[in-house]
C-alpha cells in the first residue's frame, strides 16, 4: 500500500507542479512584478515536489513537523546563494539588485552571478524543493504527535521485556504468554 500511496502522490505532485510551470510561463516576466510571479510559481513547484513525498509517506502515521536542522543547514544557505542570482537577475534596476550586483563585483562572483542568471528557474525551483525538504513525518514508534517524544514503556522489575511481534500491517504489539491448564 505504501508504494502505491507514494506512487498516487508523486504522479499528483508532478502535475500541480507541471501546472504550476505552465502558468508560470503564461506570464511575462519583463517587469518585476512579473519576474517575481514568474519565479514564486517555480519555487512553488519545486515545494509541491517535496510535498508530494512528504504526503505520500504519511503512512507512517505521524505529522509533518519542521525539521529546524535541515531548515538552518540546509534551507536558509539555499535560499542566500540562489536567492542571490534571482535577485541580481531582476529585469530593471533597484536598490536590492544594484546592491547585489555591486557586492557580487566586491568579493570577486559578479562573473559567477551572471553565468547562473541563464538557470534562474532551475534556482528557483531548487529554493522550493529544499524548503519543502525541511519538513517530515514522525512514524507512530519513537515520537508521538508534534514529534515529542513519547515516554518508554516501564519494564516489570527483575524481568526482562515482553517479547514483541510484528504482524502484517507493520504494528508491534506484545506476545502474551499461552494460557497454562492443569
Amino acid at each position: 500500500m505504501y508504494g502505491l500511496t507514494r506512487g498516487t502522490a508523486t504522479l499528483l505532485g508532478a502535475a500541480v507542479a507541471g501546472l504550476l510551470v505552465w502558468v508560470a510561463a503564461q506570464i511575462d516576466d519583463g517587469s518585476t512584478g512579473g519576474y517575481w510571479a514568474v519565479y514564486g510559481l517555480i519555487a512553488g513547484a519545486g515545494l509541491v515536489m517535496a510535498l508530494s513525498q512528504l504526503l505520500g509517506g504519511w503512512t507512517k502515521g505521524g505529522l509533518p513537523k519542521l525539521s529546524a536542522n535541515v531548515f538552518l543547514l540546509a534551507f536558509v544557505p539555499t535560499l542566500i546563494a540562489a536567492g542571490w542570482v534571482i535577485v541580481g537577475h531582476q529585469p530593471h534596476p533597484n536598490w536590492f539588485r544594484n546592491h547585489v550586483l555591486s557586492w557580487s563585483s566586491d568579493i570577486s562572483i559578479l562573473g559567477i552571478v551572471r553565468d547562473l542568471a541563464d538557470h534562474a528557474a532551475v534556482l528557483a525551483f531548487g529554493i522550493g524543493l529544499v524548503f519543502g525538504f525541511a519538513f517530515d513525518t514522525s512514524g507512530p514508534g519513537a515520537y508521538g504527535p508534534f514529534g515529542r517524544r513519547k515516554r518508554a514503556v516501564a519494564i516489570p522489575a527483575g524481568g526482562a521485556a515482553p517479547p514483541v511481534r510484528q504482524d502484517d500491517n507493520g504494528s508491534r504489539t506484545p506476545e502474551r504468554e499461552p494460557a497454562q491448564t492443569g
